[in-house]
């Protein structure tokens, strides 16, 4: 079974979120939308769009949106078969959140790391 195909996102949290963010539109140029992230759209090796994209968001440091891991940040991975690899993280004693998640943006489950992180999983939905 395939399990991560890719990166689908990086959340990190900030003291002051809104400043953070202008920051990092105006010095490195990042589209930084009202919801409090950017969307980067893949292409291929000759520039073509191609399906799929990453996330990239700042979250207050009071967001409880990484709980119950520990950590400042959370990586979101992009999975083939969602069902299949949580029943195979559970079955190999990790330490899997009973939520998940189905919506159109995809399905969502998340995991907890050795060393407390929290780690969402995701399977995108059809064509991305």
């Amino acid at each position: 079974m395939k399990r991560v195909t890719g990166i689908g996102g990086i959340f990190f949290k900030a003291r002051d979120a809104a400043a953070l963010r202008a920051w990092y539109r105006r010095h490195l140029g990042i589209d930084v939308q009202e919801w409090g992230g950017a969307a980067f759209t893949w292409t291929d090796e000759d520039g073509r769009p191609a399906a799929g994209s990453t996330i990239w968001n700042i979250s207050p440091k009071e967001s409880e949106y990484f709980a119950p891991g520990g950590a400042a940040f959370m990586v979101n991975y992009r999975v083939a078969d969602l069902h299949a690899l949580v029943a195979a993280l559970r079955e190999e004693g990790c330490h899997v959140l009973d939520k998940l998640e189905e919506s159109e943006f995809g399905k969502f489950a998340w995991v907890i790391d050795p060393e407390g992180n929290k780690v969402e999983l995701w399977e995108p939905p059809p064509g991305q």
